[in-house]
């Protein structure tokens, strides 16, 4: 670590922190007690005047995070699907990041290019635009190719960004340290963990070959989805810091007067988009994680089109299952069924009472499921549900947190497009159907036939390997016999010594 930089940083982060006022919103949300906070302020007020002002239009957090620049954006992007540790309040505010600065020069954006490709962009494209879209970490030029005439989109870093966020990574990282050394109180929130969850988000995104695999891997799972379609990847215009792919034509999906305009179906595009969700997350594992408006459009035929594939989600079967039978036994109202999942998974400590834990459960789901269908809210849900889990010794579920963010998001774009829509009736058959294809008789067939053939692969190296783990278990346990045998032979030689200089000593002086 740099000290002169990361102490220079950490006093024009905790100015910028104080004086647009999201010094007290960040200690609230970290539980600081009432030294630290007089320590922070005390610390951080004489340096106020250095801090940038921001756009006091903004809220608190996200105005001093926008105002810190493109590393400080991203940050607080991340940490808006991070509820668990900024809290549900603040990471709702950190989603109206936009994450919209000026764009780069259209020469520099040339130059990366041919440098990426080592091809001339002149020769390629016929016909390349001014940005179309600048954010923290690329901005994006319109272009048509000059050997098909094909209309593509050409995703190209800023020039130093990896640099710049090496070094404000560096910063945080001597900032969570500093926290964690104040603040004893926050080490439950892990910050270095924050950070090194940060760090591995942003070191992929710097790299648009993992982008465009991931874009390829997604297309691949959706092929067979009505009434959606993704943006081809152009491979041999593609690299570590450029990606090109088929331009997606359509209108936003924030857009309603345009889409009243042409024609679309309102009701139904809520209710679709609800449903490509719950099918990616349940059925394949691999979801957009970033699914706002803004990157989503309509296309000409209807077809809900996604693009911008920085972040996305993965979670394994099991998980699977277990969220499907969660959001099933809220949809049935089967609150016991929801408490003994908890269980099995081991989400919640064995030794806690289940019947209480499901009467809790009824307590979240039976004022919600009271309301009408146009109150009904999963965002709501989740909140409650996240205070009765930590009440009941749940930890936080890593795997869990970027699944229920981007259902919250997906339930705010399904109703801006239908403010009347009823999230349970619209996420029951894509549920109920996944319940029937993964949980039921046949998937248990069909888990045990791939048990089997993982064991036939093993087969004729079954016997030797069994050998093997029994022989390793006898020998750690010889050596675990050993040791304690030699800490009591130690001990009795140590004794000896002892005993015999003592008695050495009485007889010298008798």
């Amino acid at each position: 670590m740099r000290g002169p930089h990361n102490i220079w940083r950490l006093i024009r982060t905790g100015a910028t922190f104080e004086r647009t006022g999201a010094m007290g919103v960040i200690l609230d949300a970290l539980e600081a007690p009432r030294s630290v906070r007089i320590a922070f302020r005390t610390l951080v007020y004489p340096f106020r005047w250095l801090g940038i002002e921001g756009d006091p239009t903004m809220p608190p957090a996200p105005r001093a995070l926008s105002a810190l620049g493109p590393a400080y954006i991203k940050f607080g992007q991340i940490l808006s699907t991070r509820p668990d540790v900024v809290g549900i309040e603040i990471a709702n505010q950190l989603r109206v990041l936009q994450d919209k600065l000026p764009p780069f020069g259209i020469e520099k954006a040339k130059t990366q290019i041919e440098s990426e490709l080592r091809l001339s962009v002149d020769e390629v494209f016929s016909e390349f635009s001014a940005p179309v879209a600048a954010a923290s970490i690329a901005q994006v030029h319109r272009a048509r190719r000059a050997d098909n005439g094909q209309l593509v989109a050409v995703k190209v870093l800023r020039p130093g960004i990896e640099r710049a966020f090496r070094t404000d990574i560096d910063a945080f990282y001597f900032m969570a340290h500093s926290i964690e050394t104040l603040s004893p109180a926050s080490r439950r929130l892990r910050p270095r963990d924050v950070i090194a969850h940060f760090e591995s988000v942003v070191m992929g995104e710097l790299d648009l070959r993992l982008e465009s695999a991931a874009a390829s891997e997604f297309a691949a799972n959706t092929a067979g989805d009505d009434g959606f379609q993704l943006p081809s990847i152009v491979w041999g215009l593609s690299g570590r810091r450029v990606m090109t792919m088929s331009w997606a034509e359509g209108i936003s999906l924030g857009d309603n007067e345009k889409l009243d305009a042409a024609g679309h179906d309102r009701v139904a595009l809520s209710e679709r988009v609800l449903q490509l969700f719950l099918n990616h997350a349940l059925r394949d594992g691999f979801f957009h994680a970033d699914m706002h408006q803004g990157n989503l459009k309509v296309a000409a035929n209807g077809d809900i089109i996604a693009y911008d594939f920085g972040i996305m989600g993965h979670i394994d079967e099991y998980t699977r299952r277990v969220y499907a039978e969660i959001l099933y036994g809220f949809i049935r109202r089967d609150y016991k069924r929801v408490a003994e999942v908890h269980f099995e998974a081991g989400y919640v400590p064995a030794d806690r009472d289940v019947d209480a834990f499901a009467r809790a459960l009824r307590a979240v789901g039976e004022p919600i499921f009271g309301m009408d269908a146009s109150h009904i809210s999963m965002a709501r849900l989740l909140s409650y549900l996240f205070e009765v889990t930590e009440r009941f010794g749940m930890e936080t579920r890593t795997e869990l947190i970027l699944l229920q963010r981007t259902m919250v998001v997906v339930e705010g774009v399904a109703r801006s497009l239908n403010p009347h829509m009823n999230i349970w009736d619209t996420a029951k058959p894509v549920v109920e159907d996944y319940i029937k294809t993964s949980i039921g008789p046949r998937a248990a067939i069909r888990d045990l036939m791939q048990t089997a053939r993982v064991l036939a692969r093993f087969g004729p190296r079954l016997p030797t390997l069994v050998e093997a783990a029994l022989v390793r278990q006898a020998e750690e346990e010889v050596c675990r016999r050993a040791s304690k045998w030699r800490g009591r032979i130690g001990w009795a030689l140590g004794g000896a010594c002892v005993a015999a200089a003592v008695a050495t000593v009485l007889a010298s002086l008798a």
